[in-house]
């Protein structure tokens, strides 16, 4: 993303105005809990919860698999995100991959429903829907097909506008500790949040070329070991950098949510997409926005 020239320096991204003050709310997805390492689920959940309730108490949204808590111990982490006032969305059951040509749009909605069955009792759950993977079809019909099976049950789509890879950096986190578990968090740590913020920056300042504005952000993350150890870093470096945190139902409000753009292959980040859709951008985008490939040498050269 060099064409951008972004890099880690600087509060705000190139163009803002002082009183432009850039907007994010956190949204997690997967709510993956059974990968006990270093914490264990509990652990991990009062973690995340904590470091939102110490941020102004942060509601974030909560974009569950439904195979992750069609179970008791499940049930009884999520129990604690509704408790807590989280808003709660559906990612579908089995998390499939919907531009794989053996993924068809009646097996994919299929799933949403069966997602939806799992969560639908919770107080906090709403017909938001995010696509596994961010990604929305491979082709117009199918696109169109999931697109109008959304609109027929009342679901809006919780897109992404900052795209990132927290999760390729936890894969290195977690294989690190499975073999030392005394091992040194603080590259991973450093890595991590200088990662989001380079994304954050990149996604801002495409926002303001491409929309003429900064939207209300919701970044891309996931329930992990990963922000269960750093979630609470990672808002603090926001404020300090003079971003405002808000609740993801706030965020959800912006316009911008209600975008479809009518690229093929669909999906990625809403901001990404929707400057794709101009054919003006095409030099500060890459495809998939954002893969585990991109950060390896990175990672590799910082010795995660």
């Amino acid at each position: 993303m060099g064409a951008i020239a972004l890099g880690l320096k600087g509060t705000i991204s190139s163009g803002a105005a002082k009183n432009d003050r850039p907007e994010i709310a956190i949204t997690m997805d997967d709510f993956a809990w059974n990968k006990v390492v270093k914490l264990s689920p509990m652990e991990r959940n009062r973690a995340i919860l904590g470091a939102l309730k110490s941020h102004g108490n942060l509601k974030a949204a909560l974009f569950v698999a439904g195979k992750n808590v069609d179970n008791e111990t499940g049930q009884t982490l999520l129990r604690e995100w509704d408790k807590a006032g989280h808003m709660i969305g559906n990612h579908s059951y089995s998390h499939k991959y919907l531009n794989s040509s053996k993924t068809t749009a009646e097996l994919f909605t299929e799933d949403i429903v069966k997602g939806e069955e799992v969560i639908k009792r919770f107080p906090h759950f709403q017909k938001s829907f995010r696509f596994p993977y961010l990604k929305e079809g491979e082709t117009a019909a199918k696109r169109d097909a999931v697109r109008t099976f959304l609109k027929q049950h009342g679901y809006r789509t919780g897109h992404v506008t900052i795209d990132a890879s927290d999760w390729a950096v936890d894969d290195r986190l977690t294989a690190r500790l499975s073999k030392n578990p005394a091992a040194d968090l603080k590259p991973y740590r450093d890595f991590y949040l200088g990662h989001m913020w380079e994304r954050a920056l990149y996604y801002d300042d495409l926002s303001r070329k491409a929309l003429g504005r900064s939207v209300k952000h919701t970044i891309l993350m996931h329930y992990n070991l990963l922000n269960a150890l750093f979630l609470g870093d990672l808002l603090d470096m926001f404020t300090s950098k003079g971003w405002k945190l808000i609740d993801a139902t706030e965020a959800f409000k912006d316009p911008v949510f209600a975008s479809a753009p009518k690229n093929v292959p669909a999906g990625e980040s809403i901001i990404w997409a929707l400057a794709r859709e101009t054919g003006k951008f095409d030099k500060l985008l890459r495809y998939p926005a954002e893969d585990s490939e991109y950060e390896k040498a990175k990672m590799d050269e910082a010795g995660l």
